[in-house]
Order: C-alpha cells, then structure tokens, then sequence
C-alpha cells in the first residue's frame, strides 16, 4: 500500500480530541491535483458538513492555484465535495448530532494516486485539557530522554 502524504492538520490533534477516523475521496479538478501534487495545501481552518440530501462537503481547505495554469484555473477555497459511501455517511451525521461534535479534516495524502482526506469525529478540547495534554506530553519526553529517574 503506497501513501504519500500530503500535508497534516497538526492543530486538530490539539484543539480537538479525535475520536473517530474516516478516509473520503474528493472530487477534485486538474489543476488541484497538480497543484496538490507540488506538496500545497492548507487543512488548517478545514472542517467538514453534512447537508440535507446526505452529501459530505469540505469547506476552507485551500489549495493554491496552479502556478503554469492559465485563466481556468480553480478557486483556491472553493467548498469540495467527498466521496463516500451514504450509510458512513448517515452514521457521521448521526453521531455528530447526537454527540454534539464536529467533523475535523486531519491529512490529505495520495494513495494509489488517487487523494484521500482523512477526516475526524472531533469534540472540542477546553483550556484546561489543553494544558493537560502539553504537560503529558513534556513528561513523557522527559521520561524519553531519561531525565526523569
């Protein structure tokens, strides 16, 4: 299984508690791919809907235009539509409302050639859990390092 990431939403991981994972398709243009290809691309105000008719959007992420493209080139944060199947997408919808979370675009990677974006069942993270988790974080590379006896 070749994946070849693109680019991560490091700040989801630290604003959210991820719960639950998904891998989407998007449906995308030429000149996205390109661009994507090149390694450009922002996840970090992307957050994901569900509209009426069960489809899945992604809204925020901006891909760059391509810079060898010409006058029909894409709109840099235009919303895009994810491809998934309608009963994980029911499920997502469900248990966003039912638990009062979000949905979080996490990484956007290349697999087989074809773009996948992962995304999240996300509930957000207060002040206090945040600095929890920074404080965690320190001693374990303290205890990495063998600082800590």
């Amino acid at each position: 299984m070749t994946i070849k990431i693109i680019a991560k939403n490091k700040r989801a991981g630290y604003d959210f508690q991820l719960i639950e994972k998904f891998e989407a398709g998007i449906e995308l243009v030429g000149t996205e791919v390109k661009t994507l290809r090149s390694g450009k691309v922002s996840l970090n105000e992307a957050f994901v809907t569900v509209d009426k008719n069960d489809e899945i959007w992604v809204m925020n992420m901006t891909i760059p235009h391509y810079e060898f493209g010409n006058i029909n080139n894409h709109d840099e944060t235009r919303t895009r539509k994810l491809l998934m199947k309608k009963d994980q997408i029911q499920f997502i919808a469900h248990e966003m409302k039912a638990q009062r979370l979000t949905i979080v675009a996490t990484m956007i990677y290349f697999k087989h050639s074809i773009v996948k974006l992962e995304i999240a069942l996300a509930k957000g993270k207060k002040m206090h859990d945040k600095r929890a988790d920074t404080a965690k974080k320190d001693i374990d590379r303290k205890l990495q390092r063998g600082q800590y006896e």
